[in-house]
């Protein structure tokens, strides 16, 4: 064999040994000249099946219609080769995709004599391609059309790379506006200052994710609450290529978070103040029938030693303290919503100008007192001497305030609260009273305890700590609220709010109903009480005043007394007692069965006493002088009927 037919066998063997590539030669005419085993395996021709066959042969039949394989031998003619790659078809008709290299053969002359073509089948490549093209498309639209969510690339300096709508919808920004931009724009100045995007990324990079709150910037300037999420993402190398960035406009989401915080807030504060109103309630009633024993004997002394001016000045200042427990527990009272209030209709204008005296006397030189009252200024429906105890509270507060004087100033305006506004919420017609000082104001610490009953900052026997308390229980008593604000070293202000009232005040002389002048000396009083001591003292104070009495510990026995003859003239009872019924089902049972017979009702404190409204009420302690003149008006409107009342059977005294 010649060394010429050794090389081409040797050259033979090594093109056959290829079995991953096909390697094939077509002539100048574009046949398949040589096929060898590569080409077998990926075409499914044997070599004696594709000698002679056309290149266009392994072409589809689109490729082939649009000319295809032509188009590529020309190319390789013009330029000596030719790269490309495509869908190519097998001899069972199948698919498959491959990449090609076809080469022109020339002779030594230069004359085309054919060409080489290496084919290579890719299809899995291709067809993984093809997937993470369709996948990275699906995700494309996925974040496009997201529109709850601003989701974005940044590059490794921070630098806006992608853009999706929900971006553009919750920024207010195109993408052409922020592309190449660095995503620090979209923060607040103080934000910015402070090195929060910096920081973001850092975190971030470091550590793979920042999750982070706060507040972005639109494009009109508006600021809203974002939740942010920065994933750092890296190649196969671990290398950083950017960030994946998420917001999510949680405004509303954070409103509500604070609105319901606020409101558990609220509820604690209204749960502490009601606990605080229930004990103080209670103390109240203990004391203050405690205040009515010393208040009677009192007075029960003054008649018996009124010939003993040293006695008389004990007495004196016995009554000035009682008078004083008095006040306290009426504030305990007003505070825990337990004191029944006089409501009426008032000219806050008027009464407020017939009040100034007492309210400037409550401040000391140097304080001006000045008032801002609108003459179309609505009338409010409150218990006026609460009102006025209240505003003295106030002013006694404003002027510890202000020891180097300064101003206290009283303003007043109509108000209209839709559903839900407000704080405790309110809806109607208010008036807001306000009531302003210039002095060292509160600390903030301390500002939510100014209501609460016995809190004080003053010294000790500067105050009781009562006052703000008696405000509160009156406005929200009322049906209204308050409030309270204060910045050190400017002051403080109270907002008391009140209902509008129904009904027009009365005029003022229309007010002063002529009283009786005296009761009626030698009326059978019926005393129904409980504690035998206020008993006791109470029906010392009716003998003081000329009236018969006769003393029983329950409803009960007096339901079974005033039955008995001689009949009685009026039944003096208090509210709360121990037993199946208290004092106000009393009055209401005498008031079916004994209408002619008046009934005087009297309490320290209690809970029911809003149903009172159509009976006299004595609050304890009181005065002699008081319990004669209600006694006095209580017997001169008994009815004429009580004067013909039939006989009943005689009981035992």
């Amino acid at each position: 064999m010649s060394s010429s037919g050794a090389d081409d066998h040797r050259y033979e063997t090594l093109v056959n040994a290829i079995t991953d590539l096909g390697l094939s030669e077509f002539d100048g005419s574009g046949r398949v000249a040589i096929w060898n085993v590569g080409a077998e395996r990926l075409s499914g021709y044997s070599a004696a099946e594709a000698i002679g066959l056309p290149f266009s042969t392994f072409f589809t039949v689109e490729d082939r219609r649009q000319g295809l394989p032509g188009h590529i031998l020309d190319e390789v003619r013009r330029h000596g080769r030719h790269e490309c790659e495509g869908w190519r078809l097998r001899k069972d008709g199948a698919r498959f995709y491959s990449i090609e290299v076809i080469d022109a053969v020339r002779d030594r002359t230069g004359r085309l004599v054919g060409f080489a073509n290496v084919c290579r089948d890719i299809t899995e490549r291709r067809l993984a391609q093809e997937a993470l093209r369709e996948s990275d498309r699906q995700f494309r639209l996925l974040v496009s059309g997201v529109v709850d969510y601003a989701i974005y690339m940044l590059d490794p300096e921070g630098l806006v790379s992608s853009w999706n709508a929900g971006a553009r919808r919750i920024k207010g920004y195109e993408a052409e506006e922020v592309m190449g931009r660095h995503f620090s724009m979209f923060y607040s100045e103080p934000d910015r200052a402070a090195g929060a995007p910096d920081r973001n990324l850092a975190v971030a990079r470091e550590q793979g994710r920042s999750e982070t709150e706060g507040w972005r910037r639109r494009k009109d300037g508006s600021l809203f609450w974002a939740s942010v999420v920065v994933d750092a993402i890296r190649d196969e190398s671990g290398r950083l290529i950017g960030f994946a960035k998420i917001t999510r406009d949680i405004t509303e989401r954070r409103q509500a978070q604070l609105d319901l915080q606020a409101a558990q807030e609220q509820l604690a504060q209204a749960q502490k103040m009601e606990a605080l109103g229930q004990l103080t309630g209670g103390v109240a009633h203990d004391f203050n029938n405690l205040m009515m024993i010393v208040a009677g004997q009192s007075q029960a002394l003054r008649a018996a030693l009124s010939d003993h001016p040293r006695a008389l000045r004990s007495l004196d200042a016995i009554d000035l303290a009682v008078n004083r427990g008095g006040a306290l527990t009426r504030q305990l009272l007003t505070f825990s919503r337990r004191q029944r209030l006089n409501t009426e209709p008032v000219d806050l204008v008027q009464r407020l100008q017939d009040f100034r005296a007492m309210l400037a006397s409550s401040l000391r030189s140097g304080i001006r007192l000045e008032t801002d009252l609108p003459e179309d200024l609505w009338p409010v429906a409150v218990d006026l001497g609460e009102l006025e105890l209240a505003l003295v509270n106030i002013a006694v507060n404003a002027r510890d305030a202000m020891p180097d004087g300064g101003a206290f100033r009283v303003t007043a305006e109509n108000l209209t609260l839709g559903p839900g506004e407000g704080a405790p919420p309110l809806a109607g017609d208010f008036v807001r009273l306000s009531l302003s000082d210039t002095g060292v104001g509160i600390p903030p610490d301390i500002l939510a305890k100014v209501f609460e009953p016995f809190f004080t900052t003053k010294p000790v026997g500067r105050g009781t700590g009562l006052g703000l308390s008696q405000v509160h229980g009156l406005a929200h008593q009322s049906g209204g609220a308050v409030e309270v604000t204060s910045e050190l070293g400017k002051g403080t202000s109270i907002r008391i709010l009140l209902p509008r009232a129904t009904h027009a005040p009365a005029a003022a002389d229309a007010k002063d109903e002529a009283e009786p002048d005296a009761g009626q000396p030698g009326a059978r009083v019926l005393v129904v009480e409980d504690n035998p001591e206020v008993a006791a003292v109470t029906a010392t104070l009716l003998q003081q005043l000329g009236y018969r009495t006769d003393v029983v510990g329950d409803a009960d026995s007096a339901l079974a007394a005033v039955e008995c003859e001689p009949p009685f003239d009026l039944v003096f009872s208090d509210i709360v007692m121990a037993g199946s019924m208290d004092g106000l089902a009393l009055a209401r049972r005498l008031r079916e069965t004994h209408p002619e017979l008046p009934v005087l009702l009297t309490s320290g404190y209690s809970r029911d006493s809003a149903g009172a409204d159509d009976f006299e009420i004595l609050r304890k302690p009181f005065q002699i002088s008081e319990l004669g003149r209600l006694m006095a008006r209580s017997l001169a409107r008994r009815s004429s009927a009580s004067d013909t009342a039939a006989g009943g059977q005689a009981c035992a005294p």
